[in-house]
């Protein structure tokens, strides 16, 4: 089955992490922070069999939390700050950070490698979460091109992953 109590110590990190993204999002709306906490907490649970092993956990819950997050401003009608990461937390705030700096580190490189447009589509709309067409528009280019960058990049860094050239 698995280790309850440490999925309860683990559940207990990753809200006390949410709180501060929340909190950093939520200017003066200090009521809807546990409010998102828990309904990520639910949704990370509900949704724990959609977890690749193969990406870093912070990304899958950042991509949770954010859609939580956007689900509140629409019903509240906001759209600012809508892509800060948890990366950009105070270091209060985040406790791990010495744990991402590697990754990040690495992920850094690897898209160093890349075509300018290929990088940049990818990081739009993988990391930054922009739409394809936000995307498409912000560097001048069709959407087409933005999902042909995004494509050739993934499968490069995939090869440079690897250990391909």
């Amino acid at each position: 089955m698995g280790d309850e109590a440490a999925y309860r110590q683990a559940l207990g990190l990753v809200a006390d992490r949410l709180r501060g993204y929340f909190a950093s999002r939520l200017n003066g709306l200090s009521q809807d922070v546990e409010d998102l906490v828990q309904e990520t907490l639910l949704a990370l649970h509900l949704q724990r069999g959609t977890y690749d092993n193969g990406t870093p956990v912070t990304a899958w819950v950042h991509g949770i939390a954010r859609h939580k997050l956007v689900d509140a401003w629409r019903r509240r009608g906001r759209q600012d700050r809508l892509f800060d990461s948890f990366d950009e937390l105070p270091e209060a705030l985040h406790p791990a950070a010495e744990e991402a700096s590697g990754s990040r580190h690495d992920l850094v490189q690897l898209l160093a490698q890349l075509p300018g447009a290929q990088r940049r589509s990818i990081v739009a709309t993988k990391l930054e979460g922009l739409s394809v067409v936000d995307a498409a528009r912000r560097e001048g280019v069709s959407e087409s091109a933005v999902k042909i960058n995004v494509h050739r990049g993934l499968k490069r860094l995939a090869l440079l992953i690897r250990g391909g050239s």
